[in-house]
């Protein structure tokens, strides 16, 4: 069975206004991040998950593809120059925010971002070792996106579930349980609504939520300043436009935060199929009710239910204007198109817009494949809700040798790949097996 792998880059802080000056990383200023982590994880020593989940961590470049690690790989591809192991990342792989192998080591690799924003870097850095803890145990999700989430039913039973938390962060302990049961029946409601995921919802909020909820932990130096940054970000992704790759991630974490702060011992469910809401129901010890539907319709009036439903028909109204403006870019003539096989993804979540059924356009986007590499910088593509089929417009594409270019993008095939013209499209073919 073919394993797609979609690693999204989820951005744990919530900037302000002011722009910070331009990145302008050097071999000093690594040396300054690997020491900041190693105190962090030094800090907790295996507090949190009874590991001290320290590691490898390789700082990475997108447009040099230049690496700053803390540490050698096996092969000695990495050489030492001005305190750090330095080298170049190959070309043909995905630059992502995960556990990666490079010389025989498994590192957590950290995509330097544009502008030297030091909680996003050191955030990203922590949950990219928690990753790392969680695929040394073997634990990684099947699927990195739920597609139901974005529909919108869905999307109402996940607001009011992200309001009731939002409620629950911020209330006393005699009012939490109250909020608690509320998101939990919302919940319910859902999965008794849309059945068939609840597994791999379960794997993928603890995958990537208790990685988000682990950065914040343990890079906020009080339970004030984790619950604020746990509110923000919880604000943050109740604005994405889509929620099929996101919501996981921050149900997962404010789960987890409200169990941990509670005195819940999150190490005893880690690695089991369970989900953090049955350990929700079970630790406060929340009466559910045998039919959530029934209840849940009552109490969404008390959540400004309304409200949602505006937000959603403006949602609608944005994306019936998208089709209409940008869908004839990937479907007039000529289109290149791409047939995945077994894919790794690499892109910024808040920066996909749903085309409802056609699917979904990546505004960036990074794909690596049996046939070589995608890089998505502007313009966009359409993937296909599928996974099977991306579209990328083509009326200036140009090739010179393995290397494919069009507007905004470019493809590097690997060696039996070539792009061949059929009728007024392009289309990727094998040359040999």
């Amino acid at each position: 069975m073919k394993k797609w792998v979609i690693i999204p880059v989820l951005l744990f802080s919530v900037t302000c206004g002011r722009k910070e000056p331009e990145i302008n990383f050097t071999a000093a200023r690594a040396t300054e991040y690997f020491n900041s982590i190693d105190s962090i994880c030094r800090n907790d020593n295996g507090k949190l998950w009874g590991v001290n989940i320290a590691g490898p961590v390789m700082f990475v470049d997108r447009p040099t593809r230049r690496i700053f690690a803390s540490q050698p790989d096996k092969e000695g591809l990495l050489k030492m120059k001005d305190g750090v192991f330095q080298g170049i990342f190959p070309r043909e792989r995905i630059i992502e925010n995960a556990p990666v192998e490079y010389g025989g080591e498994i590192y957590a690799m950290i995509p330097l971002p544009r502008q030297d924003d030091r909680y996003r870097i050191i955030t990203q850095a922590v949950s990219a070792l928690f990753r790392r803890y969680l695929k040394s145990k073997s634990f990684e999700p099947e699927r990195y996106f739920i597609h139901n989430w974005d529909e919108k039913s869905s999307r109402v039973w996940l607001k009011l579930e992200y309001k009731a938390l939002r409620k629950a962060l911020e209330s006393d302990y005699d009012q939490l349980t109250n909020y608690l049961r509320d998101a939990v029946i919302f919940r319910s409601a859902r999965r008794e609504q849309i059945k068939g995921s609840q597994a791999d919802e379960n794997r993928l909020e603890k995958y990537n939520g208790l990685s988000l909820f682990t950065s914040v932990v343990l890079c906020n130096e009080s339970e004030e300043k984790a619950s604020t940054r746990m509110t923000e970000s919880l604000d943050f992704f109740y604005s994405f436009p889509s929620f099929s790759r996101s919501a996981g991630t921050i149900l997962g974490a404010v789960y987890g935060y409200l169990l941990y702060r509670n005195g819940f011992d999150l190490k005893s469910i880690l690695l089991n199929k369970s989900g953090l809401d049955s350990a929700v129901i079970s630790y406060f010890r929340l009466e559910m009710p045998e039919i959530s539907r029934d209840v849940a319709g009552s109490l969404a009036i008390v959540y400004d239910v309304d409200a949602i439903y505006k937000e959603e028909a403006g949602r609608m109204a944005d994306i019936r204007e998208r089709v209409r403006r940008q869908l004839s870019k990937f479907t007039e003539k000529p289109v290149l198109t791409l047939e995945l096989e077994s894919p790794n993804f690499d892109f910024e979540p808040e920066d996909i817009r749903p085309l409802d059924t056609l699917g979904t356009i990546y505004n960036a986007l990074r794909v690596s494949d049996n046939w070589g590499k995608l890089t998505v910088e502007k313009g966009g593509c359409l993937l296909t809700n599928n996974l099977k089929t991306i579209r990328l417009g083509a009326k200036t594409l140009k090739e010179s040798k393995n290397h494919i270019y069009g507007d905004g993008w470019q493809l590097i095939l690997n060696g039996n790949w070539k792009v061949v013209r059929e009728d007024d499209n392009y289309l990727l073919r094998k040359t040999s097996f």
